[in-house]
């Protein structure tokens, strides 16, 4: 039972849901854990009037909070788990890119409400540098509204709009570095010895010399290294992302009151899902690669125990494309056991569904899921098949040789089948942050580019767009069935292609990412009453997928999927129980040809009960050919048991 669970049950033996009360409880249900955690962090022998200050931080910052989100406070408590339900449906945006600014996205609600989203994701719409900003992850303010994006006014009143159509808002809290030109990185610059310890900064090169030992390259292409001089200072300041975003130094306890004030405040403009950025190095140690250190976990942690009691309605979104195993831990493990994060990318899945569809095999798939520890009941997953970022190939080396491949030639034939390396590959996408020393590299590109539509449209090849389009449904099926909360990238939904007008923008050209973050394009969604373009095929089939979900209870997150295995290496079938006797069979062909498997095990499971049943995908009969069930190219079928 984690510490949410514990709050319900206390709110529960209150006659009277008195909010003021009710914090009491939660400070004193969640004060030891704070205590502990804190104390982990900052011993108490230097540190105890740190902790009085924490006291007495969470005090005000509840009795600044609006009165209506305290009220949806203790509604979503004891509601339990709402971001486990069947019925949220997520989009990812740039707000510039959807529809011009704050008061432009207001505009546009009718078509969230006609696909059926009620789950948005806004990239940074803080202030940032001009130039160079890493898409807004360079932070001059938390909360701040960039005048490009309108005012703070203007967001208040969208999350406000928000509440009353039932849609909930996630916005980064950009929790590892700021820009150089925050306002804390500007009074070190001029000398300012508080807030020179803000940031991890040195009068030589030595210790950050002993740091880069063990430092992994983030982006070694543009920002090689993790230190940056800075000459205004006369000292050298760590960057492991870029040389002007600073990293915060976490071992200053004013560090972590000043940003659990920002957190709080940011949630407090109607924020319901916080996403932690790149929280896997929140905590430096030299001789380690720092990224997920157990004081990373704790301090991720002690931020969630404090949010809860002051916003407990709000959840935390871990940002961690780490290695499966790894992300699990930032669930929480053993007394933390589901009280860091309530939410986590599904960055594993993406990554072998990316792998599945260049090798047209599931193996490495099912190998590497079979490995995941399961996660914590009271938490969940965001399904997802890209995002805003790159996509990564953090496979395991043990799993890639136990199917007899080599890791290294593995990776570089994925590069080379995604980054049009192959004359024969359907997929047109970029490269990304490609290290010539280790070979590694990433992929960019838009789902349609990188699923074949791109060039299928190009070649005029009516079989290959067909393929394509069945390629980018299967993919959304399964992260609408999987379990969790699924999110999709604004003009997937329309199969947009790659956006290649980056490469004209001085701040962009050195980026490739870009060339997966178009902007929305409302001519196409105008057109889309016509059923023959590719573009509306795919929309209005999500749509019904969509509407499907949100529609039946055995699609909410209950830790109730298992995979099931075939026999056939082509072919991808995984299964969610409801609560009662119904469930959900999903099955995928990842191959270009039509597959066949044994139907006897499917018909044991109950699904063939009642006759030949129907594949909601199409609404059609799912018709069987003796003992043996014909999977059309790159086909999604859903099964429904009752």
């Amino acid at each position: 039972m984690n510490q949410a669970s514990i709050h319900r049950l206390v709110a529960a033996q209150l006659k009277q849901k008195d909010a003021d009360v009710l914090f009491d409880l939660r400070l004193a249900a969640n004060l030891p854990l704070i205590q502990n955690l804190f104390s982990s962090l900052y011993p108490d022998d230097n540190h105890q009037g740190h902790f009085t200050k924490l006291m007495d931080l969470l005090s005000k910052l509840y009795a600044s909070r609006p009165s209506e989100l305290k009220k949806q406070d203790l509604k979503r408590l004891d509601s339990g788990n709402w971001y486990q339900s069947e019925k949220i449906m997520g989009m990812q945006l740039y707000v510039e890119h959807f529809n011009k600014d704050l008061n432009g996205l207001k505009e546009k609600l009718p078509y969230f409400k006609d696909l059926g989203v009620n789950f948005l994701h806004l990239m940074p719409i803080t202030t940032r540098p001009s130039g160079e900003n890493d898409g807004g992850y360079a932070v001059n303010s938390y909360l701040q509204v960039d005048k490009r994006y309108g005012t703070k006014e203007d967001l208040l009143a969208l999350t406000s709009e928000f509440r009353k159509e039932g849609i909930y808002l996630m916005l980064d809290f950009v929790v590892n570095h700021t820009s150089n030109e925050f306002s804390w990185a500007k009074k070190a610059i001029k000398g300012d010895k508080k807030y020179q310890g803000y940031y991890y900064t040195f009068e030589d090169y030595t210790i950050p010399a002993e740091f880069e030992k063990t430092l992994p390259e983030v982006f070694p292409e543009t920002s090689p290294g993790s230190f940056t001089y800075v000459p205004e200072m006369d000292r050298w300041v760590m960057t492991v992302f870029n040389s002007y975003q600073w990293d915060l130094n976490y071992t200053n306890p004013e560090v972590f009151l000043e940003m659990l004030t920002n957190l709080v405040k940011l949630t407090d403009l109607g924020v319901d899902v916080v996403r932690f950025d790149a929280l896997a190095f929140l905590w430096k140690k030299m001789g380690t690669i720092s990224q997920n250190l157990p004081e990373a976990h704790n301090l991720v942690a002690l931020f969630r125990m404090c949010l809860q009691v002051v916003a407990p309605g709000v959840i935390l979104l871990a940002e961690a494309i780490v290695a499966p195993t790894d992300i699990i831990k930032y669930f929480g493990e053993d007394q933390k056991m589901g009280n860091e994060c309530e939410v986590a990318y599904n960055a594993s899945l993406m990554a072998l569904l990316w792998n599945s569809i260049a090798t047209k095999r599931t193996s490495l798939l099912y190998k590497s899921w079979d490995h995941v520890p399961p996660k914590p009941v009271d938490c969940t997953w965001i399904n997802y098949i890209r995002c805003h970022d790159d996509i990564g190939l953090g496979y395991e080396n043990q799993l890639i040789q136990e199917l007899g491949w080599n890791p290294d030639m593995h990776r570089k034939f994925l590069l080379d089948y995604y980054c049009q390396h192959l004359d024969w590959s359907p997929a047109k996408g970029l490269m990304f942050m490609y290290n010539p020393k280790t070979g590694d590299g990433r992929i960019t590109g838009s789902a349609a580019s990188l699923l074949g539509l791109e060039k299928a449209l190009e070649l005029k090849d009516d079989v290959l767009i067909h393929h394509a389009m069945n390629k980018i449904i299967m993919l959304h099926g399964i992260i609408l069935a999987f379990g969790g909360i699924p999110l999709i990238y604004a003009g997937d939904e329309i199969a947009t292609l790659n956006d290649y007008s980056f490469r004209n923008d001085d701040s962009k050209k050195e980026d490739s990412r870009w060339v997966n973050r178009p902007l929305q394009n409302w001519e196409t969604i105008s057109n889309l009453d016509d059923k023959d373009l590719p573009q509306s095929k795919v929309y209005h089939t999500l749509q019904k997928l969509i509407s499907i979900r949100k529609s039946d209870p055995v699609f909410a997150d209950n830790n109730s999927l298992s995979l099931c295995h075939t026999g056939n290496d082509h072919i991808l079938v995984f299964e969610k129980r409801g609560n009662q006797q119904d469930g959900l069979l999903v099955l995928c062909n990842f191959d270009e040809n039509a597959q066949v498997i044994e139907t006897g095990w499917i018909k044991r499971l109950g699904y063939f009960a009642k006759g030949d049943p129907i594949n909601l995908v199409t609404g059609e009969k799912l018709v069987m050919k003796s003992a043996l069930l014909e999977i059309a190219p790159y086909q999604l079928i859903w099964l429904k048991r009752d």
